[in-house]
């Protein structure tokens, strides 16, 4: 079973996050082992980047503003290539300061899910659900319309 990584900056504050975060990694688990890594926010960007480039394993995904938007369904083909190939894949976000540019050069891969600037503790909810979504659409299901 493939491992999916997200490697955040920084804890979820609000219970609303959290709840939502976690009925996607429960919907996930038929399909992926999901590990969600918290590492503590540094007093600088670069010692997140130490921590972050210390922990990410398999293929790396940074998502950063200036990466590449996709559509759900190219999403889904992306996350189904990797699967195919055999490779866990680490999803990286940053705090609310970003990434270091480090960190988004030694990636695989920046993807962006939008030029607007989203709440890092947000954007976990929207990254578990376009992974849940991805794992649907390759699943054939009705869930993605």
């Amino acid at each position: 079973m493939q491992k999916i990584t997200f490697l955040v900056v920084g804890k979820i504050k609000e219970s609303f996050y959290r709840e939502a975060v976690a009925e996607y990694a429960k919907r996930l688990s038929r399909f992926v082992k999901l590990e969600i890594k918290e590492i503590a926010e540094g007093v600088n960007l670069e010692t997140e980047a130490d921590e972050l480039l210390r922990s990410a394993k398999g293929y790396v995904i940074a998502l950063a503003v200036e990466g590449e938007t996709l559509s759900s369904e190219k999403f889904a083909k992306k996350m189904q290539s990797l699967a195919d190939a055999g490779k866990d894949v680490t999803f990286i976000i940053g705090s609310s300061c970003g990434l270091s540019p480090r960190v988004k050069e030694l990636a695989d891969y920046k993807l962006s899910f939008s030029p607007m600037t989203y709440p890092h503790q947000l954007m976990r909810v929207i990254l578990a659900e376009q992974v849940y979504r991805a794992y649907m659409i390759n699943a054939g299901s009705t869930y993605h319309k």
